[in-house]
């Protein structure tokens, strides 16, 4: 038996731009778990924090944070 876990959407997700690279802020929870922050570049490469934000501001803080303290590079991956 599978159980469909439907997810809520932040209405905090954005996109984000820097030097000519664009990467999408998702942020989701389910009704019982806390929100979870993904960064996903335009090759849908993601990045995925491992804990659970209380909030769907901290959440957004965070990956605010962390594209200007690491540059959005650090968050695209490699083309081909």
């Amino acid at each position: 038996m599978t159980d469909n876990v439907e997810y809520i959407q932040s209405p905090l997700c954005q996109q984000y731009s820097d030097s000519g690279q664009t990467v999408d802020i998702d942020i989701y929870r389910t009704e019982d778990s806390g929100w979870i922050l993904e960064i996903v570049d335009s090759g849908n490469n993601s990045t995925v924090w491992e804990d659970p934000f209380e909030t769907d501001q901290d959440a957004l803080d965070e990956a605010l944070d962390a594209l200007k303290q690491e540059g959005i590079e650090a968050f695209v991956g490699t083309f081909e």
